[in-house]
């Protein structure tokens, strides 16, 4: 596995744990980081708006991460794909949310990313 497969990985076992400091050790001071969910998309310059895109409004604090339950990676000539899916539990019930990432992290730390989103699907 290469050290981006393991870095795509990082991210999101930082995601599902809502790690704000291992997301920051993950992150470039200057990421080039872009992303689409289904009402909007998303655009940040440094590790704080990426922090605040994540954390502050894709998983908002009631929104209890329960688990990660897969996680994917593959390379694309010189970028990383990774692929997760998280369950989400919050006062509207449970749900399923999976993303698709593309990313760059040539030391290690993530330069450019670019993200889809699934949105919050019902479970079953």
């Amino acid at each position: 596995m290469s050290d981006q497969q393991n870095t795509g990985r990082a991210f999101a076992a930082a995601l599902a744990a809502k790690d704000a400091d291992r997301m920051t050790e993950l992150l470039d001071g200057e990421i080039d980081f872009r992303a689409l969910t289904p009402r909007r998309a998303w655009e940040a310059s440094d590790p704080g708006q990426v922090l605040e895109t994540l954390f502050g409004n894709w998983f908002e604090e009631s929104d209890e991460i329960v688990e990660l339950v897969q996680v994917e990676t593959d390379t694309v000539a010189d970028r990383e794909r990774v692929g997760y899916r998280l369950r989400i539990r919050n006062p509207e019930g449970s749900f399923l949310v999976e993303q698709q990432a593309y990313l760059s992290a040539p030391q290690g730390r993530i330069e450019w990313m670019r993200i889809v989103c699934s949105g919050y699907r019902p479970a079953e």
